[in-house]
């Protein structure tokens, strides 16, 4: 899952990362508003951990042009020392998700992202949108991005590519590929072969790894985080 971070304190960001990043968090970060509002605009998040007393752009008014100013509907989990319910109510108004006051968990800041997270999924569920890992595909439009990078693909390769990430992180067979692609009349040449070459080639050789994973004589699957194959 890739998180965002926008906080100005080096301890705490330090604490975030020591925390998140050996769990398998893609994490970035920006230590003002500015630098925020421009990370959100360029790339796709899974969730927004955000400070409200940030320099720049403060935490409420950078939550009101992410949900305005972007259409960026990302989980927000508000981190600040504030605990007044005036100030709970402040930033709920502002669009944050949920609201935790410092000094805090890392356990629980965790807790609360995973339950963000599997929240904002499942509103997505029955949409036009596909999601594993950073790796977001809109059916409706066929574009595709990684990262926020966008990916140009074929017919077949949209295909495909929808297939897997359907049922990813389950193994999807060769024979379950060519059905989809092809109906009942794949073709006799080892096509499938070519076209998972070419979406690889699209969806990972840009990237720290390689989300696209054969399995010996069975198929094939795509995974969210690296892992050993």
């Amino acid at each position: 899952m890739r998180i965002l971070i926008i906080e100005d304190n080096a301890d705490i960001v330090a604490n975030l990362y020591a925390f998140l990043e050996p769990r398998g968090y893609v994490l970035d970060c920006a230590a003002n508003g500015y630098a925020g509002f421009a990370l959100a605009a360029q790339h796709e998040y899974d969730a927004v951990i955000l400070d409200i007393k940030i320099p720049g752009i403060d935490g409420l008014t950078l939550c009101r042009k992410m949900r305005d100013e972007l259409q960026n509907d990302t989980p927000v989990l508000m981190l600040t020392a504030r605990d007044t319910l005036d100030d709970k109510v402040a930033g709920f108004d502002s669009g944050a998700d949920d609201y935790l006051v410092k000094p805090f968990s890392l356990l629980e800041v965790e807790v609360r992202l995973k339950a963000l997270i599997r929240r904002a999924r499942g509103k997505n569920q029955g949409t036009n949108f596909l999601s594993v890992g950073d790796l977001i595909f809109d059916t409706s439009t066929y574009q595709v991005k990684r990262g926020g990078m966008p990916i140009t693909l074929t017919k077949t390769g949209f295909k495909i590519l929808a297939c897997l990430m359907k049922e990813a992180p389950k193994v999807v067979s060769r024979e379950t590929l060519e059905l989809e692609v092809w109906g009942d009349h794949p073709p006799d040449s080892d096509a499938l072969r070519t076209h998972i070459h070419a979406l690889r080639q699209a969806l990972d050789k840009a990237h720290p790894f390689a989300m696209l994973r054969t399995v010996q004589g069975i198929g094939y699957r795509l995974v969210g985080s690296d892992e050993t194959t």
